[in-house]
């Protein structure tokens, strides 16, 4: 039986003697034929599907390196389509996502990037490295980047995450608290929880729980004003916007079957909605805020709830990934813990 040494010596030699041929296969391995070539030299594809572990790691490793699949095909010296599949192959017979791409980016996954420090000693290290890289997708172990926005971040998920950190002591968290949707692949980041999202088609999306938007302000404010029966009355008064809203500058309502749209023109816009809620309380005016961020402030008086018969639209709040059909056994069980813990603060779904 042949050593690994020169099992794999074999293989570097096949692989030395396919460039020196022509690449009619290319094509036809990438249309999905099986060509055959001169003195029963396999095409990528077949080589792909055989024992060969060298030419998907291979790419894998130029790809780690450069960062741009366009750059890792012209030094390897074939097609940015060949690179793509065999890499595609590799991650589907290691069952994890080792690169992270959209139109804009590409970047390594924790796995990745695990797997890319393993691969040191390429040839000595090529079953152990794939061990590692499974482990990371398997286990309840290693780090989750979790980018969420300051409101919900700091009134739920940050208890839900120490919660977490208490049941699941062997992952590590790093929590990115932004106000605006950013790029999961660019910043490295395993999910985010939000009420907004980027328009990407690159991602994955997961509802989480609802809430609805409420029309509030404080005591003082409306004392001596006259009272507020139809959405169109906000027009006579100060009004706060949280720019985000995907309507822009309209304030959306419905009442049985009337339904009213009031374009609104802000006396304070802003991007922040805890800083627009602390306006309202001072006496800025009229705003409309998620329900969850007021829910205390109306409770104890502070805000008070205004046009409560008209139904306000609904907010959801989700759980965004990279497009990735291995998410892993620690992000899956951080998204359940969130869940359960929104579901229990939140509107049912």
């Amino acid at each position: 039986m042949k050593s690994q040494f020169e099992t794999l010596i074999f293989w570097m030699k096949r692989r030395q003697a396919r460039k020196l041929r022509d690449t009619t296969g290319f094509a036809n391995s990438l249309a999905g034929e099986e060509s055959t070539r001169p003195n029963g030299f396999l095409s990528d594809s077949s080589a792909m599907k055989s024992l060969d572990p060298l030419a998907g790691v291979s790419v894998f490793l130029k790809v780690a390196e450069t960062l741009n699949f366009s750059r890792a095909a012209e030094q390897l010296g074939m097609s940015k389509a060949t690179v793509s599949v065999q890499l595609q192959e590799l991650e589907k017979r290691l069952g994890v996502r080792l690169v992270q791409r959209n139109t804009r980016s590409v970047a390594l996954t924790e796995a990745g990037d695990t797997y890319r420090q393993s691969l040191g000693d390429l040839l000595g290290q090529v079953n152990e490295a794939e061990i590692n890289a499974k482990a990371l997708q398997d286990g309840t172990s290693g780090q989750i980047r979790l980018s969420v926005s300051p409101d919900l971040g700091q009134r739920y998920l940050s208890g839900a995450v120490a919660d977490f950190s208490q049941l699941y002591p062997e992952i590590d968290i790093f929590m990115d608290f932004s106000l605006e949707p950013v790029d999961l692949v660019e910043r490295g980041m395993d999910l985010a929880v939000r009420s907004t999202i980027a328009n990407e088609q690159s991602l994955i999306v997961r509802r989480l729980a609802t809430t609805s938007l409420v029309v509030c302000a404080s005591p003082g404010y409306l004392r001596g004003r006259h009272d507020i029966v139809v959405p169109t009355d906000l027009l006579d008064h100060r009004l706060l916007h949280f720019s985000p809203l995907r309507w822009g500058r309209e304030w959306h309502f419905q009442k049985s079957e009337q339904h009213e749209k009031v374009s609104i023109p802000p006396r304070i816009e802003a991007n922040d909605s805890i800083g627009l809620k602390e306006a309202a309380i001072r006496g800025a005016g009229i705003t409309l805020l998620p329900r969850y961020l007021v829910t205390d402030e109306l409770r104890n008086g502070q805000l008070v709830e205004i046009l409560e018969d008209w139904v306000t639209a609904k907010l959801e709040i989700n759980a965004v990934f990279p497009a990735n059909r291995h998410i892993s056994a620690k992000v899956k069980a951080l998204v359940a813990h969130l869940s359960k813990a929104l579901r229990h603060a939140f509107e049912p779904l």
